[in-house]
């Protein structure tokens, strides 16, 4: 697959974190959508470049690597401090001159996108895919292999070395907002939580706890089949999130 040009950009956050970045422009300025990866992810992984080129035909793509992944600098504190560098590319999106931003987020992602609306605000729309709703979740295998990585020294050197993602040490404090409270302040902007009841990381429990918790506008698709964040994303779910995007505005 040929992938649409992307070109490079690198941000700065608030608290000084270089974030590599890179914008797919459209034809139009009227829609700008924001691309949140998962955990040990990146902008430049083939499967974000498929999706930012699907999604390319519905508006201008913005992708970035969080604070601690690929040529971003700093270190992941998974799902804390990234929602300043979320925040970063909201403003950067708004700064080429997009009328109209949505953030699209992948499992970290996801979470993410949930908290920076609750907290920043700036954004006219949330597409959270295959989120958690609730912090330290080691109810699955997948899980369980995902805070031994986080939470042990010889677990954050395996991450470094094998995905070139930098972990930080220690516990948070203070624990940050879970995305189920998140998803009850973020009400007028709409989200939509995707799902797949085939996800190995979260059980639907999750996406039913934040559609819960949530207000108008919601909706909710679980998708048969389906398994988790960007490397299960089909080029069809891709493109109806891009119609739900195109379709979908703040009442």
């Amino acid at each position: 697959m040929t992938f649409a040009p992307a070109f490079a950009a690198m941000l700065r956050t608030s608290d000084g974190v270089r974030i590599d970045a890179a914008h797919t422009p459209n034809d139009s300025l009227d829609l700008g959508i924001v691309i949140a990866h998962g955990f040990t992810g990146s902008w430049r992984a083939p499967c974000t470049r498929r999706i930012t080129h699907v999604l390319s035909r519905f508006g201008g793509v913005l992708s970035f690597d969080f604070r601690g992944h690929g040529r971003s600098t700093g270190e992941s504190t998974v799902g804390d401090l990234e929602v300043l560098d979320l925040d970063a590319a909201v403003k950067h999106a708004r700064s080429i001159g997009y009328r109209r931003v949505v953030t699209v987020g992948f499992s970290m992602g996801a979470a993410v996108a949930v908290r920076h609306a609750a907290l920043h605000r700036g954004v006219d729309g949330i597409v959270a895919v295959s989120a958690p709703a609730w912090w330290y979740y080691r109810g699955t295998k997948p899980m369980r292999q995902v805070h031994w990585a986080i939470e042990r020294p010889e677990g954050r050197l395996a991450a470094r070395w094998v995905k070139g993602t930098r972990i930080a040490s220690g516990r948070w404090d203070p624990v940050p907002l879970p995305p189920f409270e998140a998803a009850a302040l973020i009400t007028p902007t709409p989200l939509l939580i995707v799902h797949g009841d085939a996800d190995p990381f979260f059980p639907l429990d999750h996406p039913h706890e934040l559609y819960g918790n949530a207000r108008d506008p919601k909706e909710m698709w679980i998708i048969p089949g389906y398994g988790h964040a960007e490397a299960a994303a089909t080029p069809d779910l891709v493109r109806k999130i891009g119609s739900w995007i195109v379709r979908t505005k703040p009442v």
